[in-house]
């Protein structure tokens, strides 16, 4: 089987985002555009990836990570020089590379199989990714002769009137034969207006050698949208969202309106689920038959059982079992494994903290650093008391406890199986299996004491 490599081009600044953040970095649906391009190149087999980095090499590499070898592009001299500077890692290669800008975000595997196999298929040292632009004004023109063969591609300053009555545009995303591409960028020269070695010229070279260069269409313009500016990146993420929210809809999942529902890439749901507006679902999330999320409802990097609900909340990084309840107004932060039918009421907030099965922190509670057993009932108001300053402790309540409201429990503490802590106090030493604790001021009435304010107020 041919070999398949890909060079993407990150190393621009994006001066028009007008940002810090360098420009293949700016996230849509939470992941950064460069990362898009390389998880939909994943699918194609490709031998070897390799990113070219610039302006921000450092942040990019960490991003990046291991999915792809990177090679610094000391000064930007153009799309050419940069293709040029993976030479040292795939000169001497036979096979295919793909060349990719970081910017392109929308570009599916399934166009890039099929632009593979066209170039394959055609035995061209160049195929083209073209697309029919609806406004073709600012790209570059693919211009056919009779038999439908490239021609040339000529720039819009350069195109004569009819040139420029032409839709099919180029995408900047070719296909080329490895050592063909090694050998013509030799010769592209920086004889331009800019100064810089531009990766179009190595077509024409191709072309005067009487390589075949061939073009593969895609049918739809939309994905090979190149971002440059704040405007390009937010009609990106509208494209993708509405892609990704047609992908769930068409697995059996009902968004009730997809136009304000956000759902990230990595995101898997099972059909039956139903998610309400202004829900927003991020990073590795897995969400269980018959779950409702939302309305108003943020989670990322959680596991959300079936049948569970979870209405007006915050969850991360978390587990959350069967047909639990969760909100409204409920935060669930980080390392929380909330058990089946569990319940975690209005404002109330779990922290790296364990909740049994069948248990319930109804409202206004905060829980952090505790393990609770099963069916335990925690009263409103009660507070895990679980940093003096300096230290985390860990809270223990056991199974079938029944805390009363507004309770401290203050760490280290265990609360023994079966017990109850009575209303208002404010626990310190462990508690007992099925003893009663009441740890709070005894109460003094003062009869006629009131009455008594009440007239010297009035004197």
């Amino acid at each position: 089987m041919t070999k398949r490599f890909a060079v993407i081009l990150a190393a621009g600044k994006g001066t028009r985002m007008k940002s810090k953040l360098y420009k293949v970095l700016h996230p849509i649906l939470g992941r950064p555009m460069v990362q898009h391009v390389i998880e939909q190149l994943k699918p194609v087999n490709l031998d070897k990836m390799v990113t070219i980095v610039g302006h921000g090499a450092e942040e990019v590499s960490e991003y990046i990570g291991d999915d792809s070898q990177m090679v610094l592009q000391e000064e930007q001299l153009g799309t050419g020089h940069a293709v040029l500077q993976a030479e040292e890692r795939l000169k001497n290669q036979e096979g295919i590379t793909i060349v990719v800008c970081g910017d392109t975000p929308l570009i599916t595997h399934e166009t890039y199989q099929a632009l593979f196999d066209h170039h394959e298929r055609e035995g061209a040292k160049a195929t083209i990714l073209t697309a029919k632009a609806p406004d073709p004004a600012g790209y570059g023109r693919v211009i056919r002769d009779g038999e439908n063969e490239v021609k040339r591609i000529v720039e819009q300053k350069d195109a004569t009137d009819s040139e420029l009555l032409v839709d099919e545009i180029n995408t900047g995303t070719y296909c080329f034969d490895n050592k063909a591409l090694f050998e013509a960028l030799q010769h592209v020269s920086n004889d331009n207006v800019q100064g810089e070695y531009y990766l179009p010229d190595v077509i024409e070279i191709l072309q005067n050698r009487g390589e075949k260069v061939s073009a593969f269409q895609t049918p739809d313009f939309e994905e090979t949208l190149g971002i440059n500016d704040r405007i390009a990146l937010a009609q990106a993420e509208k494209n993708l969202k509405r892609r990704i929210n047609e992908k769930h809809m068409r697995n059996g999942v009902t968004l009730i309106d997809p136009d304000n529902t956000y759902i990230s890439p990595e995101t898997i749901i099972e059909p039956d689920v139903v998610i309400h507006p202004g829900s927003i679902i991020k990073g590795n999330t897995t969400i269980k038959t018959d779950a409702e999320i939302g309305p108003h409802t943020e989670i990322g990097n959680c596991f959300v059982g079936q049948a569970s609900v979870i209405k007006q909340s915050v969850a991360n990084d978390s587990y959350i079992g069967d047909r639990v309840k969760v909100g409204p107004y409920s935060h669930i932060r980080p390392e929380a494994s909330i058990g089946n039918e569990a319940k975690v009421g209005n404002f109330v907030e779990v922290k790296k903290s364990s909740l049994g099965d069948n248990s319930k922190v109804s409202h206004l509670s905060y829980i952090g650093d505790a393990e609770i057993g099963t069916n335990v009932n925690v009263g409103c108001g009660t507070i895990t008391v679980n940093y003096d300053g300096k230290n985390k402790y860990l809270t223990t309540i056991e199974d079938d406890a029944f805390i009363g409201c507004n309770s401290n429990l203050v760490a280290p503490v265990t609360v023994g199986k079966g017990s109850y802590v009575a209303a208002g106090s404010t626990i310190t030493k462990n508690v007992p299996e099925d003893a009663l604790s009441i740890a709070r001021g005894r109460q003094t009435n003062k009869e006629g004491y009131a009455s008594r304010i009440r007239n010297q107020k009035k004197d």
